[in-house]
């Protein structure tokens, strides 16, 4: 059930930046639909261009999408100045209870439940119903999210093995939206980055997107490498959620899940948040700024996906992702010991 790669590239381009589009599926948080409209025109007017918004059918059981849609109509913008990146493998189902059963405690408020749904067929009922809930508006950039998570809910090898078959079945309905000319590039996200290495070989991907895996906290030597030799292929890495969900900001939740102090390994995480903030202190830095800087210092990293629930810190993105620290900073972080020894970049 392999997909041999094709024959050229896409040729995919993107800006410094892609919007992440989570707050507008209620992450953590219910911004107001004027909130939302006010972070939707700040990426809009934004030096960058093209527009890139990254969003997923799981934001919010498709709120995310729905509002994007709502709000590119409402500010006027033609569907051909903006691309609209959808992470598929969630359908939107009816609300059974007072909150969604696919994650808990994470989206605020929102009417819906959602179901994962990854096969050839599923995928394609997916990416439909993302194009519905756009509008106007459809996806250039697709691919299939959170296959991690779905090959972990395995129950045993044989179960494993099925669930891997969906998951190449999804992207072969995939490859064929794109050389149809329906969508223009096909990718994958993921939290554990060592699932795109295992799919990597089956699929034909234009892109990638890591997500807590490659960040100022975490940074470990066998991704740097997959990394290198997805740089080699001229594989489009776009790197996500920085910050581990808000925790180097200082937020209360890891990875999208409650810290525990009393954990050994959450204390341990604790620590280490600590000595960044500390290190980023001394070279007058934020952690924001640093976190941004380290995200982007691979050279196979097209871009940063970055998430907001204000629009009044999109320019702080903005500036952020157009800046780089100098070789004094990276030096000091070094020697604070939040950079390690063998990691070959981020020098000047």
């Amino acid at each position: 059930m392999d997909i041999n790669p094709p024959s050229g590239k896409t040729g995919l381009s993107l800006p410094k930046i892609v919007f992440g589009a989570t707050s507008l599926g209620n992450l953590f948080q219910q911004a107001s639909d004027a909130e939302k409209h006010a972070i939707v025109r700040a990426w809009i007017n934004s030096s960058i261009k093209p527009v890139v918004i990254d969003s997923a059918g799981k934001y919010g059981a498709g709120l995310s999408l729905e509002v994007i849609g709502r709000e590119l109509q409402l500010l006027d913008v033609a569907p051909g100045s903006v691309i609209i990146s959808n992470k598929l493998g969630w359908r939107r189902i009816p609300l059974q209870g007072a909150e969604p059963t696919f994650e808990p405690g994470v989206w605020i408020n929102i009417e819906h439940d959602a179901v994962q749904d990854i096969s050839y067929d599923g995928i394609l009922r997916c990416w439909e119903e993302g194009n519905q809930l756009l509008g106007n508006y459809q996806a250039s950039l697709v691919s299939v999210h959170d296959p991690d998570e779905y090959l972990a809910a395995a129950s045993s090898s044989e179960d494993r093995q099925r669930r891997l078959n969906d998951i190449i079945a999804a992207y072969r309905a995939l490859c064929e939206l794109r050389d149809a000319g329906k969508v223009q590039a096909v990718g994958v996200g993921a939290k554990n980055w060592k699932v795109i290495a295992e799919l990597e070989p089956h699929c034909a991907f234009d892109w990638i997107m890591f997500a807590n895996s490659f960040t100022i906290l975490e940074h470990p030597t066998e991704l740097v490498a997959f990394m290198d030799r997805m740089a080699d292929r001229n594989v489009a890495i776009i790197n996500s959620a920085l910050f581990h969900g808000g925790f180097l900001l200082g937020g209360n939740f890891y990875n999208y899940r409650a810290i525990d102090p009393a954990n050994a390994a959450d204390a341990q995480r604790l620590q280490a948040r600590d000595a960044i903030s500390q290190a980023c202190e001394q070279i007058g830095r934020s952690v924001f700024e640093v976190g941004v800087a380290f995200g982007k210092s691979h050279p196979g990293v097209t871009a940063v996906a970055l998430s907001s629930s204000r629009a009044d810190r999109v320019p702080e993105h903005v500036a952020a992702v157009q800046q780089d620290l100098t070789c004094e900073d990276w030096q000091q972080l070094r020697a604070a010991g939040v950079i390690d020894a063998d990691y070959p970049y981020a020098r000047a």
